[in-house]
Order: C-alpha cells, then sequence, then structure tokens
C-alpha cells in the first residue's frame, strides 16, 4: 500500500499528538500543522513526525501550509482537524464576547478553513481521501458554562456532514469522532480537583474519564479503508456518557 500523508491539526499535545503517534504507528507518514511552531518541530522530533507552522483560522496561512505540504510530501491523503479550545467559560449571560469569538474562530471558521483548503486539493489531485473532525459530545448534550463552546462543536458536526455529502462525488469521505471529556493538558485543571473529577465520572456509565488513548483507535479506524463506505457519521468515544 501507498504511504499516506497524515496531516493532524493541533498535533503538538493532547487528542492531536496522540492520534499522530497512532497514524505513524499504522506506517502512515505525518505532518503536526500546528500554531506553536515551536511545540510542533519538539514533538515531530519526538515522535518522527513532520511539522509545520499554521493558524487555522487565518485564510492565507492555511493556504499556504496546505501548498507546503503538497509540495513537499506530496497530495494530502487524510485531514484531521483537531485543533481546538474552549477559551475560558461561564454562563452565556455573562460570557465575554473575546472568549466567545477565539472559540469561535478556532473550532470552526478553522476547521471549514482546512477543510475547504485541503478538501479543494484532495479533489484537485483526484486523491480518495478522508477527513476526520474533532467534535463533541457537547454538541448533543449540554452542559452549564459551555455553550460558548458546545455550539461550535455542534458546528462541526453540522459542517461534517455537509462536506461529507458535498465531497462524496470525489470519494472523500468526511465524518466526526465526539469524544466526552479526556485527559489532556487543557482538562488538567478540573482533572487535578477530584471532587469535580469524581463529579464528572458519576455521568460515565463506564466509570472514568477517557485517556487519549481511547480516542486515538476511533480515528484511525474512519481514516482507513476498513471504514470505506462510512461517511457523514459523528461517532461517540464517551464511555456511554450521551446515555445518560
Amino acid at each position: 500500500m501507498k504511504t499516506r500523508v497524515v496531516v493532524v491539526t493541533g498535533g503538538a499535545s493532547g487528542i492531536g499528538r496522540g492520534v499522530a503517534e497512532g497514524f505513524l504507528a499504522a506506517g502512515d507518514r505525518v505532518v503536526l500543522a500546528d500554531v506553536d511552531a515551536r511545540a510542533a518541530h519538539d514533538a515531530g522530533r519526538e515522535i518522527g513526525a513532520e511539522h509545520v507552522e499554521l493558524d487555522i483560522a487565518d485564510p492565507a496561512s492555511v493556504e499556504a501550509a496546505a501548498a507546503l505540504v503538497a509540495d513537499r510530501f506530496g497530495p494530502v491523503d487524510v485531514l484531521v482537524n483537531n485543533a481546538g479550545l474552549a477559551g475560558g467559560g461561564g454562563p452565556l449571560t455573562g460570557l465575554d464576547v473575546e472568549v466567545f469569538d477565539r472559540c469561535l474562530r478556532v473550532n470552526f471558521r478553522g476547521t471549514f478553513l482546512m477543510t475547504r483548503a485541503v478538501g479543494a486539493h484532495m479533489a484537485a489531485a483526484g486523491t480518495r481521501g478522508a477527513i476526520v473532525n474533532i467534535s463533541s459530545i457537547g454538541a448533543r448534550q449540554p452542559t452549564p458554562g459551555l455553550g460558548h463552546y458546545e455550539a461550535t462543536k455542534a458546528a462541526v458536526d453540522a459542517l461534517t456532514r455537509s462536506a461529507a455529502l458535498e465531497l462524496a462525488p470525489h470519494g472523500i469521505r468526511v465524518n466526526a469522532v465526539a469524544p466526552g471529556p479526556v485527559l489532556t493538558p487543557m482538562t488538567a485543571g478540573f482533572a487535578a480537583d477530584p471532587a469535580a473529577r469524581a463529579a464528572w465520572e458519576a455521568r460515565i456509565p463506564l466509570g472514568r474519564i477517557a485517556a487519549v488513548g481511547d480516542i486515538v483507535p476511533a480515528v484511525v479506524f474512519l481514516a482507513s479503508p476498513a471504514a470505506g463506505h462510512i461517511t457523514g457519521v459523528s461517532l461517540a468515544v464517551d464511555g456511554g456518557q450521551l446515555l445518560t
């Protein structure tokens, strides 16, 4: 089989780094695309991946990075839109507009811009590729104080379905993985609070918050030939939390 070129946004840490390691283990060539060039460089050196600096919410940066990856490594076969943030929290009636705008810019605008650019490159190259977006079960199950974040992930789910329909004639599949809470640097603060962690785990039928390694196989699977007839889905990986 041809060695695939896989681009993972926000690949320097957390779920992104774990996903990158999963694709590397499958024999793929991985490019870590991250706004923090130094972190991407260091992570790439540690795990054996390439790296590129990229601000996913800046159209010029996205187009330049997409062209650079294609020129340097060849056509992209898999895009993982992983980069995201919450940026803060609180009730919607008191939420700082800048927090909302930053979350929207990265989570939704960034996913759109990457899908637009890389999807167009895939179609032009005749690549029957795959795009996997990292969503959240928050798109379907609200948590007070996270409404701004969850709204962006609901938008990602909608974008996933629309992109799946539009790109299907090119043989490009678009899916999403929707984790529940995951132990990453982004969640380290609440996870370090025993009471907060216990309260959240009480909502999960399987009784524990996910590790990054729980999320990776779903992403790798949806990008693989084994999922060749799956497109437009958002796969929950949440220990059963959506059942409650």
